[in-house]
């Protein structure tokens, strides 16, 4: 059995940048901190976080904890009321993100109509609406567009799949009389599917690594889905089933850009001791 693995599997610059901060803050013994939403969307990390005393939190506290936010970033508001707490404040969004927050406001302030190219759900997503003023709406590729102005600017989710911006490119272009758009894709989140489509077509089987409720692995499960392979979407190794792999001469793995190195390795072994 070959067990082969996405060379992009795993954090990405934004998630490393943002996880090596709060564990350099859970070491700080000088005064307690907590992160204000899940650093990550990781269960098992935000539990190692948690073991070290680091909780997580959807307001600022009433002591004097330091207040780590989150990779995905948080609304603009909810920011500068952070600031005036007197806080010490560590900010772990995103330096991607954070541009995408960037280019949302400047859009706005030079009196384009906002379109983010997003899941309205998302934590990120709720961020960059936050700056990207009134008449801003967040769509999917395929969903109706709203009223439209003369001027339209678009912003992207980091982590969606540039096939979509395209999309939603075409489907505007023809009806404004100004397009601006700043492609806030990461190329991390980019590069990753690509190679996992690579992947997926030479395997018999895709163990797909990371947080269930992480959109960009769903994503990643989704595409290996849509190609027809047996697709498995699972958080730790102790989920994988025998059944999944035995009888397939080719594995292939491919995590989330907020699943740590090690789980990854564990499922790595999972499947050797399953395949001997």
């Amino acid at each position: 059995m070959e067990i082969h693995v996405v060379k992009k599997a795993g954090f990405c610059f934004g998630v490393k940048r943002a996880v090596d901060l709060a564990f350099q803050v859970a070491e700080d013994d000088s005064q307690p901190a907590v992160t204000l939403g899940p650093i990550i969307h990781n269960p098992q990390l935000i539990e190692k976080l948690k073991q070290k005393g680091v909780e997580v939190v959807d307001s600022a506290p009433d002591d004097d904890s330091t207040i780590v936010i989150r990779t995905h970033g948080i609304e603009q508001d909810l920011f500068d009321e952070l600031k005036r707490s007197g806080h010490k404040i560590i900010d772990a969004t995103c330096p991607f993100v954070k541009k995408a927050q960037e280019y949302a406001k400047l859009l706005s302030d030079e009196g384009y109509q906002v379109l983010i190219l997003g899941d309205s759900n998302h934590p990120e997503v709720k961020g960059i609406m936050s700056y990207a003023g009134d008449g801003a709406s967040v769509i999917t590729a395929d969903s109706d567009l709203p009223r439209l102005k003369r001027k339209v600017g678009i912003v992207v989710q980091t982590t969606q799949p540039l096939e979509a911006l395209k999309t939603l490119i075409s489907r505007t272009v023809g009806k404004v009389t100004e397009l601006k758009v700043y492609n806030t894709i990461c190329n991390s989140t980019a590069q990753r599917l690509k190679e996992t489509e690579s992947m997926a077509k030479n395997v018999d089987v895709m163990i797909v690594v990371g947080g269930k409720n992480s959109a960009n692995t769903t994503q990643l499960a989704k595409l290996c889905e849509s190609l027809g392979i047996k697709t498995y979407h699972i958080e730790t190794a102790s989920e994988i089933e025998a059944g999944w792999i035995r009888g397939s001469s080719k594995i292939g793995i491919t995590a989330g850009a907020s699943t740590p190195e090690w789980i990854i390795e564990e499922t790595k072994e999972k499947i050797k001791d399953i395949g001997g």
